[in-house]
């Protein structure tokens, strides 16, 4: 009876400590995605700033496009193009023709987006060349 007591007891801590543990690499997993997704978003933002220097050196006409990804040569593996309704994959880009935004979509379903700016930073903006940036709107869930 004791020994059966102590089997018991030590597969309850045993759940315990398996169910934190799982909590904890959820929220470490989350919180890699967000870093990736910033990495991105950063060499986005540059290849962007590398368009505008480029516009503002040599002159020349920016692109029509309100697509951040038309405007650059490298875009992320896990872009999915432009569309009007939002793919049924998880964990990657596409744009939101309707809304005209570039939306990142979480693996837990919530998604970060961002909105390409022509005339922002033209006088406070750092980081801005000619008013061209990515501006990050408010995350929502899908």
């Amino acid at each position: 009876m004791r020994r059966n007591f102590e089997f018991a007891l030590i597969v309850v801590i045993i759940s315990i400590l398996t169910i934190l543990v799982m909590q904890a690499l959820e929220r470490a997993r989350r919180s890699a995605e967000e870093a990736t997704m910033q990495i991105e978003v950063t060499a986005i933002r540059a290849q962007l700033m590398e368009v505008a220097v480029h516009h503002e050196t040599f002159g020349g006409k920016l692109p029509n496009s309100k697509n951040p990804m038309d405007w650059i040569n490298n875009r992320p593996a896990n872009y999915r193009g432009a569309s009007d309704v939002a793919p049924r994959e998880r964990g990657g880009w596409h744009f939101d023709s309707a809304a005209e935004e570039l939306v990142y979509l979480f693996h837990d379903g919530h998604s970060a987006r961002f909105r390409l700016s022509r005339d922002a930073g033209r006088t406070d903006g750092r980081g801005m060349p000619a008013g061209i940036g990515l501006l990050r709107l408010d995350d929502q869930m899908q």
